[in-house]
């Protein structure tokens, strides 16, 4: 759940200011929190049916039709979404990190570590299935949780000697900046609560019966993962933007240099958990690219065709990574093109629909109030994150 979204939080508040900034954060976490509790809900509400995807949840709402092709192109964007922003994120962490410790490696272009990330997420890609990955998403979860903590302490710290002079006002001087800034920073915490895209499928691997439903235990999954979402985001969020202000980086690590070791650890952390996480949110892709090869194309399943359907996948986000590394931008357009729908509003429509809800009951109205969040995240936030990638695309040359 703690992803690498969390390091965008205090260039968010830099661009909103300090009360809109930590409202919208626990906003945000209000609503997914009960979003989340939904498709925790109905991942069992048929008696002897289980719902692996967002799709077939949608099917049995809406009608088979309806629900595939409404939901499956949102769904698959969820997931490449992430794993491009994993990918920039990784080669930016990895190059700080040796910056830090190898200072001659300085004029290394930021391509290459791009590249060298998607090398190694081809050789990850292999792995069959999500229970191939219990491991490499326990390395991922341990590190989030640690470069969070290196993000606040090392930042409060950094705010504690070096106070003086830090200006708390939004980066903006303009009307027009300011508007901008404020749709980019919706969708970059909106991107920060991106785990409900692959819930449902973590859900479908716990054991379930009559007696013992899955959702029991994934829901005490939930409640103690949400608490720790609370405790790292509004830590590194406040922090980081104490010690910076409106100067800080997209990625709070970026603004960090001292002390030059734990810095360079935490990158490295950084660099670790997107290794992980890259390929959770991969997995449902790989799963669909390779069930449409056998089912239309008549493909032989096995490992020849895992490796070139995975292939082409990391080494497509790999490209697109390197043609427009820029992290802030890339949270505000993704955050509001894709995970303000899977994380705030559909599955409160998904819910409508199945339950119905009495009107101005509270599930009915909480309900609505997450769909009107949502759609005002999903329609206004992508163009304050264009916006960002445009501004930071004029200093940049491309593969550079």
């Amino acid at each position: 759940m703690v992803g690498a979204g969390v390091l965008g939080l205090p260039f968010a508040l830099s661009q909103i200011g300090w009360v809109p900034g930590i409202g919208m954060i626990i906003v945000s976490w209000l609503v997914t929190f009960y979003t989340l509790w939904q498709l925790v809900e109905m991942h069992e509400m048929v008696p002897g049916k289980r719902f692996d995807r967002y799709t077939e949840l949608a099917e049995h709402a809406f009608g088979s039709k309806v629900g595939y092709w409404s939901i499956l192109p949102q769904q698959m964007l969820v997931q490449v979404a992430t794993d491009i922003v994993y990918t920039v994120t990784g080669g930016k962490s990895l190059k700080k990190c040796l910056q830090l410790l190898f200072p001659a490696m300085v004029n290394i272009r930021q391509t290459y570590y791009i590249l060298f990330f998607t090398v190694l997420q081809v050789l990850l890609s292999q792995t069959p299935n999500f229970n191939s990955l219990k491991g490499v998403s326990l390395l991922a979860a341990v590190m989030s949780l640690c470069y969070s903590m290196v993000a606040f302490v090392t930042s409060t710290i950094r705010g504690t000697h070096h106070h003086h002079g830090v200006k708390y006002g939004v980066r903006s001087h303009t009307t027009a900046g300011m508007v901008f800034d404020t749709l980019n920073a919706l969708g970059t915490i909106a991107f920060a609560f991106a785990g409900h895209s692959v819930v449902l499928e973590i859900q479908a691997t716990i054991p379930s019966t009559p007696e013992k439903p899955s959702k029991k235990p994934m829901w005490k999954g939930v409640i103690v993962a949400y608490a720790i979402v609370a405790l790292c985001y509004l830590s590194v969020a406040a922090s980081g933007f104490w010690a910076f202000g409106s100067l800080v980086e997209d990625d709070v690590l970026i603004s960090l240099e001292k002390p030059r070791w734990l810095i360079a650890v935490a990158n490295f952390m950084v660099f670790l958990h997107v290794l992980g996480s890259y390929q959770v949110f991969a997995m449902p892709v790989f799963d669909l690219i390779e069930s449409c090869l056998v089912k239309r194309f008549d493909c032989k399943p096995g490992r020849p065709l895992r490796l070139i359907a995975r292939t082409a996948y990391v080494a497509a986000t790999g490209f697109v990574g390197m043609c427009i590394p820029f992290f802030g931008g890339l949270l505000g357009f993704f955050g509001g093109l894709v995970f303000a729908s899977t994380s705030f509003f559909i599955p409160c429509i998904m819910w409508l629909a199945v339950q119905r809800p009495k009107r101005w009951s509270f599930h009915w109205t909480a309900s609505w109030v997450s769909i009107i969040i949502g759609v005002l995240i999903a329609v206004l936030a992508p163009i304050g994150g264009v916006r960002q990638i445009i501004l930071s695309a004029k200093t940049y040359e491309i593969f550079s």
